[in-house]
C-alpha cells in the first residue's frame, strides 16, 4: 500500500506542476525541442519534476523552478535506446558500462541476458539483475527464451524451462520474450512455442532471430508470433520482414556490421523508417569509445541519406512504441521520464549534456554521476570448473592416412553468418595438420562446467594466424572455452590460462602468454572500470594482430563461430554443427 501511495503522490505532483500550482524541480530553458511525434523542431523549455517531463512550452512557468539550466539553443533529443543487446558482451558490469554508453546519449538498454542465464541459470540471472535500480540509466529485460540455445547440441551451465521463463516474464523489468531462433519454430518445439504463448498472454511481444529465412519458412516464422528481427544482412532480408509486418532492428556491433548495407537500401528504395530501429547486439567498449554507441548508428544513417528526425525516431520512439514503453520513454513529452540529450546539431548528434530522470549524468563526454558499488555472489566468480585438465594431445585431431578431406567453417568478414566449405589437409604422425598458407586452422571447444569434459573440434578459415593461438571463454551461447591456433602446445597453454583466471581472453605464442584480459564474472565480464578493461582488450587485440590475425574484432568473431543457430556451421563442445540440419556432422568427408 505504501508503494502505491508513493506512486499516487508522484502522479499528483506531476499534475500540479503541469498546472503551474507547484514549482518544477528543474527547468531546461532555451532549447530546440525535437518532437518525434510531429517531426517538428520548436523552441521550448522543458519542465521537470520527480524525474518526469511535465511541460514543453516556451513560456516561462508561473512559479520559479528550483533549478534552471540554460540549454544554450541546443537541440533537445530524446534519450537513445538500444533495442537489443547482450550486456555481457560489453565485457563490463552494468555499472561500469555507464561510462561507455551515457556520454554517447544512450539512456536505455533493452537487454537479453541469455549469456548469464546459460552460464548460471535462474538464480545467477536474478543475482545479476539485483542492483539495476541504482544504475544511472534504464535497463529492461528481454527474457531469454533459449537457455540452452540448442538442446542436445551443446552443454550449458544453466537451463530456463517454461516455469522459469514465466517467472521472469512477470518481473517488473520484463518487456518481451527474448530472441527465438528458427529451429524452434521449424521443429514445432512445444517447450518454446509455449513460451511465446506465455509472453503474449502477458501482453508482451516475442523477439525474433530470423537469420537466413525467406519465403514459406519466413511466413511460418512470422505466423508463430515473432515480432521483429535483428539478423538482416541484406536489404532484401529487411524488406521481406517489413512486408510481413515485422519490425527490423538495424544492427551495428563489433563484428556484425550490417548498418551500411541496410540503410543504403532503405534510402535507395524510399522505405518508410517507422518500422525500423537500431541495436548493437554485441559491442566491445573499446569500439564504443572509438566510434560511438547508438549515436553512431543515428549519425551514420544520416550520412547515408536518412532524414535526421527519422533517424532519431529509429533510435527513440520507434523502439519505445514497439516494446510498448512509449508511455515511459522515447520522447520528450509530458508524463515521460526526463531522459534526453542536448546536442548542438541534429545533422550529427554530439551529446554535450545527457539527462536521465532530469539529472545531468554526462557532460562533454564525461560521466558526472558516481557508479553504484558492484556486489555479486562468489558463485558467479567460480563458473569455470573443468572436469579434467586438458593436455596438448587434446588439441590434436587424430586420423589415418596421408591426406584427408574435411569440412571447414569459412568466416565472412564483418558478418555473423559463415559459409560451409571444404579443404584437403595433410596428415603427419597420425594427426591432421593446419594449412597456414591457405589459412585453414584447427579450432576446439572445451566444456567448462565440469559436466562431461567434452572437447569439440573443427577447422576454420579466416583467422589468418601464422603462429600461436587465441582463446576465450565468451562463446555464444553456451560459453564454453574456444581456442583456435597453429599448434597444440600454444592452444593448450591458452586454454589453461583462461581456465585458471576463471575466464577471459588470452593470446599465446612460442610457449608464452603474449597478452590476457581476465573476465572472472561468469567467465564473461570484468568487475574493473572501463579504462582498465579497454587497456587489456587493446593488448589482446594487438597481440592477436602480431600473430597474423587481421580481423577487426577477433575475440568477438571467436565467440560467434560457436553458435549452433547461425548458418552455416557452428562448433560446440559436442562437435561440428550443421545449423540448417540441426545436427552434429562429421569433421571428415569420406
Amino acid at each position: 500500500m505504501e508503494g502505491r501511495l508513493t506512486e499516487l503522490d508522484g502522479l499528483r505532483e506531476r499534475i500540479k506542476a503541469a498546472q503551474g500550482k507547484i514549482p518544477c524541480d528543474t527547468l531546461v530553458r532555451n532549447v530546440q525541442l525535437v518532437n518525434v511525434y510531429t517531426g517538428v523542431v520548436t523552441a521550448a523549455a522543458i519542465g521537470i519534476i520527480g524525474g518526469h517531463v511535465v511541460s514543453i512550452t516556451a513560456e516561462p512557468p508561473a512559479l520559479e523552478p528550483r533549478e534552471t539550466v540554460d540549454g544554450a539553443g541546443m537541440y533537445a533529443i530524446p534519450g537513445l535506446i538500444d533495442a537489443h543487446c547482450h550486456i555481457e558482451s560489453t565485457l563490463l558490469t552494468p555499472a561500469a558500462l555507464a561510462e561507455a554508453i551515457l556520454p554517447h546519449g544512450t539512456t536505455t538498454l533493452l537487454i537479453d541476458p541469455m549469456e548469464i542465464a546459460n552460464v548460471a541459470g535462474l538464480d545467477g540471472l536474478l543475482a545479476f539483475m539485483d542492483g539495476m535500480d541504482d544504475l544511472p540509466y534504464r535497463v529492461f529485460i528481454e527474457v531469454s527464451s533459449r537457455v540452452p540455445t540448442a538442446p542436445g547440441l551443446e552443454t550449458t551451465g544453466g537451463v530456463l524451462g517454461l516455469a522459469e521463463t514465466a517467472r521472469l516474464l512477470d518481473h517488473p523489468r520484463a518487456i518481451s520474450l527474448g530472441e527465438l531462433d528458427p529451429a524452434k519454430i521449424e521443429t514445432l518445439s512445444a517447450a518454446h512455442l509455449q513460451k511465446i504463448i506465455a509472453a503474449h498472454r502477458r501482453g508482451k511481444i516475442a523477439n525474433g532471430h530470423a537469420i537466413g529465412l525467406s519465403g514459406a519458412e519466413l511466413d511460418a516464422y512470422v505466423a508463430a508470433g515473432l515480432a521483429d528481427d535483428h539478423e538482416c544482412v541484406t536489404y532484401a532480408d529487411l524488406a521481406a520482414r517489413v512486408e510481413r509486418g515485422m519490425k527490423v532492428m538495424i544492427r551495428e556491433g563489433s563484428s556484425e556490421r550490417n548498418l551500411d548495407a541496410l540503410v543504403s537500401g532503405v534510402v535507395t528504395h524510399g522505405l518508410d523508417t517507422r518500422n525500423l530501429m537500431f541495436c548493437t547486439d554485441d559491442k566491445h567498449p573499446a569500439d564504443i569509445q572509438r566510434e560511438g554507441h547508438i549515436d553512431y548508428n543515428v549519425n551514420r544513417a544520416i550520412e547515408l541519406g536518412v532524414d535526421p528526425i527519422a533517424a532519431i525516431r529509429m533510435a527513440t520512439l520507434n523502439t519505445a512504441e514497439h516494446f510498448r514503453l512509449d508511455h515511459l520513454i522515447g520522447s520528450i513529452t509530458p508524463g515521460r521520464y526526463a531522459d534526453f540529450i542536448l546536442s548542438p546539431s541534429i545533422e550529427r548528434i554530439d551529446p554535450k549534456y545527457v539527462f536521465v530522470g532530469g539529472k545531468r549524468v554526462a557532460v562533454d563526454g564525461d560521466l558526472t554521476v558516481s557508479l553504484p558499488p558492484v556486489r555479486y555472489p562468489e558463485t558467479l566468480r567460480r563458473t569455470v570448473q573443468l572436469l579434467r585438465q586438458p593436455t596438448p594431445a587434446d588439441f590434436r585431431i587424430p586420423t589415418q592416412g596421408n591426406r584427408r578431406r574435411v569440412r571447414v567453417l569459412e568466416l565472412i568478414p564483418d558478418q555473423i553468418v559463415n559459409r560451409a566449405g571444404e579443404a584437403e589437409l595433410a596428415v603427419v604422425d597420425g594427426a591432421l595438420q593446419p594449412d597456414l598458407e591457405n589459412d585453414v586452422l584447427p579450432i576446439f571447444c572445451v566444456e567448462r562446467y565440469g559436466i562431461n569434459g567434452n572437447i569439440g573440434r573443427a577447422l576454420i578459415h579466416g583467422f589468418g594466424l601464422n603462429r600461436g593461438a587465441i582463446a576465450g571463454s565468451v562463446a555464444h551461447d553456451h560459453h564454453n572455452i574456444m581456442v583456435v591456433g597453429t599448434n597444440p602446445e600454444d592452444m593448450h597453454l591458452a586454454v589453461a590460462v583462461v581456465a585458471s583466471a576463471q575466464g577471459g581472453f588470452v593470446v599465446a605464442a612460442g610457449g608464452e602468454i603474449q597478452a590476457r584480459l581476465p573476465l572472472p564474472l561468469c567467465g564473461l565480464m570484468s568487475e574493473r572500470r572501463m579504462a582498465e578493461v579497454d587497456t587489456d582488450l587493446a593488448a589482446v587485440r594487438r597481440a592477436a594482430r602480431d600473430i597474423g590475425c587481421s580481423l577487426r574484432a577477433p575475440f568477438m568473431t571467436l565467440s560467434f563461430v560457436s553458435l549452433p543457430t547461425v548458418p552455416d556451421l557452428g562448433i560446440t563442445d559436442r562437435g561440428l554443427i550443421d545449423v540448417h540440419g540441426h545436427k552434429i556432422v562429421p569433421l571428415f568427408i569420406e
